[in-house]
């Protein structure tokens, strides 16, 4: 067994050290995307998980806070779009604060259950909320798989260290 030394004292649990230890977390780029009032909502998110098999289900972490909240908060359906490493743009335009996000050039369409679908993504689903569960100042969405299109083709965008970056052998 090899120890590393104590280099520095650990710190205590607060926002800045999740951040910091997440920042080397290396994740897969998703946009999440749903219908919505005043029309289609979108963000883009690193908390996708894979939840079970049988039933497919998945999950995602949303901010209370976010513009995208109150759309998802009330969705029956929503998106899950896993982006490729040539759509370093769409991921910044559905992470940032106040953008048309789902003006020119992003491409898309209405989909299966009135979900927007995204064009050009490695693969996408349209999945059923089944269940929102409060987290702190998010929410950890449920939602069951109901169809999807897994042929997109390309290398997964990656987001590490505040920044998108490619898959590297």
């Amino acid at each position: 067994m090899t120890v590393t030394p104590d280099r520095t004292a650990p710190l205590p649990a607060a926002d800045d050290l999740l951040r910091s230890v997440f920042r080397r977390h290396a994740a897969g780029v998703a946009v999440i995307t749903a219908p919505g009032p005043s029309g289609p909502v979108g963000f883009t998110a690193t908390s996708l998980t894979s939840v079970s098999a049988r039933p497919p289900l998945l999950s995602f972490g949303i901010g209370t806070g976010s513009s995208s909240w109150p759309a998802v908060s009330e969705a029956e359906h929503v998106g899950v779009h896993v982006l490729g490493e040539h759509q370093e743009e769409l991921a910044a335009t559905f992470a940032r604060s106040g953008a048309d996000r789902f003006a020119a050039p992003t491409a898309w369409r209405e989909g299966p259950e009135g979900v927007p679908v995204l064009d050009g993504v490695l693969a996408w689903l349209v999945c059923r909320v089944v269940g929102r569960v409060p987290a702190g100042d998010h929410r950890i969405v449920l939602a069951e798989v109901l169809l999807g299109d897994p042929a997109g083709t390309g290398a997964p965008l990656l987001y590490h260290q505040g920044r998108y970056r490619g898959l590297r052998d």
